[in-house]
Order: structure tokens, then sequence, then C-alpha cells
């Protein structure tokens, strides 16, 4: 061999162990993640419900991942634009962020093109069901009386109220309706900025019915100007355990809720999906988030990456449905 080819074989034997660390690094990373901070999409202003819900989830997180996540609110079109933004982000798990129910309505009303089946669900944290809410004046006890004076009313007499014309309340009045084999329409629906007019109005006795969840109705309950009859749930809630379920008094066989879950872009890595969801199972089956929670009235729900997948396809079939009837849905 001679002086120049040995020199060369010597070189490449020593530029070995280099190339080997750097083929290893990629792993070495991935094994690490994350390494620095993250950002938490949330699609719905500050110091609303989500918003909440977001920060809670965030600061939990931060412990059991050990990097800083920070919430950022992007606001805009009816929640498309945050919702767009969780899609369109680099799926690297830096960048994850809360969907809501909205994800499973926005494509039916034409808004976005854009279906839950376009992120990767990583963990659902909370569901809320709706209350059938009347004023403390009204004279139904029960909901029994209430859905007997709605069938007996002539369409359109009694209204109701708690969301925009189309929203997630508006959908839970029409899918009631349905289930007690009356038309989407009968009960005439008086669109509002959120249920907290809604509430409003109901107790000062500008409409009949407000079908909100029970936190967003609570200042009224515990002020008793008003009264929930019923929850629209498979069973009681128990932060609210007096309210009965429509199944067990009406015999209806209806249930729906809006519910908060955290996901992340398409084609997130399985390795970082997989950790980001048992970080927040950690976090939603800690004593710090169920404090938080049952503070403001919120309920939980867990359900991982797959049990979440599932709940959005089950609620984009009946938010199709019950849009499709109301004769609100463009695609």
């Amino acid at each position: 061999m001679t002086p120049i080819s040995r020199r060369g074989v010597l070189l490449g034997a020593a530029a070995l162990p280099l190339a080997g660390t750097a083929l290893a690094r990629p792993a070495l990373a991935q094994t690490r993640y994350p390494v620095r901070p993250l950002q938490l999409i949330c699609p719905w202003g500050a110091g609303g419900g989500t918003d909440a819900t977001a920060r809670i989830v965030a600061s939990l997180l931060e412990r059991e991942l050990g990097q800083p996540v920070n919430v950022v609110n992007r606001t805009g079109g009816s929640g498309v634009v945050g919702h767009a933004a969780i899609n369109a982000s680099n799926p690297d798990g830096y960048t994850i962020g809360i969907i809501t129910v909205e994800i499973t309505m926005m494509h039916w009303q034409g808004l976005t093109p854009l279906t839950y089946a376009d992120y990767t669900p990583l963990g659902l944290v909370n569901r809320d069901a709706p209350g059938v809410q009347v004023s403390a004046s009204a004279p139904y006890k029960d909901i029994k009386a209430l859905a007997e004076a709605i069938k007996a009313a002539p369409p359109g007499k009694l209204k109701a109220s708690g969301t925009g014309q189309g929203g997630i309340w508006h959908l839970a009045l029409v899918g009631w309706l349905q289930a007690m084999g009356l038309k989407p329409d009968h009960v005439r629906w008086v669109p509002s900025n959120g249920a907290a007019p809604g509430m409003q109005d109901l107790v000062a006795g500008g409409i009949d019915i407000v079908p909100c969840s029970i936190p967003e109705a609570r200042a009224m309950l515990d002020a008793g100007r008003a009264r929930s009859l019923a929850i629209m749930a498979p069973q009681r809630d128990p932060l609210f355990p007096d309210i009965p379920t429509l199944k067990e008094s009406l015999g209806v066989e209806y249930q729906t809720a809006v519910w908060r879950g955290i996901g992340g872009p398409p084609k997130l890595p399985a390795e970082i999906a997989a950790k980001l969801t048992a970080a927040l199972e950690k976090v939603a089956k800690s004593e710090q988030y169920a404090e938080f929670m049952k503070s403001r009235g919120f309920g939980m729900d867990w359900a991982d990456g797959a049990g979440f997948g599932k709940v959005m396809a089950e609620t984009d079939k009946a938010m199709g449905e019950a849009m499709r009837a109301a004769g609100l849905a463009k695609s």
C-alpha cells in the first residue's frame, strides 16, 4: 500500500465515528422531543371558555413536557382562522391547537373546506352537554310540561335563542325537536351573539327557551332567575346532579354536546403524537385540572387520539344531518 493510499484509509477510518454521530443526531433529537417551546393555537378569543381551557392545559403540559407551551389566540371567521392555522402548521410537534366542535359544522356551512379529518387528534379534554333552560317565572316546572307546551303550540309561537343561526345550540334544539317528531322550525330560533345575551333575553321575557351548556347558564341559575329542566346527555352531570336527562324524563333518545380537544396538523409523526397524547392524559387526569374545570362548571371527558377522532366523526355526521334538516347545509 502506498503512503498516500494508507493516509486515505486512515482519514476514512477516522471519519467513520463522526459520520455515525451525524447519522444518530435525528434519532437522538427524536427521542428527546421536545427540545424547545411549543405553541398551542386557540381559535377563539381571550377570556372565553375555550381560551381558559387552552391555558390550563398549556400550563399543565409544560410540567409534563419540560418545555414552555405558549397559547396564541388566532381568532376570526367564526373559528375558521385558528383552525386553519392549526392545520397549516409544520407537523413537527411544536405547534398544536385546541380544536372545538365547530370544526364539524363549518364545512357544512360552506365556511371552509377543512373537516375533522384534516387533523391529527391527540386527546379530548372537555365535553359539555346543553341543558334546556327556561325563565324562573315560566309555568313549566319540568321538561314534560315544556315538551307538551311545545307540541301544543302553533309552529313559531315559542322562541329560543343562545347562539347564531346554525350555531351549536340552534342545532341542539333542531335535534331535540326532530327526536320528538316535530319539524326543525317548530320553535322559532332568534339569533344572538351567544348564550349570555340569550339568557338575558330569557329572564327578560323576550324568548322562551335557551338550550345552552349549563356552565353558560350558571349565573342565572344560581341567581334563581332561570331553571334548567333537562340535559341532552347520556347521563346526569355530576356537577349538576339534580338535572335529569331527556331520556329519563321524556324517554327521548337524543344527546349532543360541545367539546374541546387537542390536535395537531396532518402527518404528525406517530411517536410525537404518542408522546403528546400520554402527556395530555396525565394533564386531563390531574387534580389541578379537575379543580380548575370544576370551578368553572366545565365537564371533564378524556379520550385518547383514537377516541377523540371517533367523537369528531360522530359529531360531524350528526351536525350534517341537523343542518340539512334545518336547511342550513351548503355542502
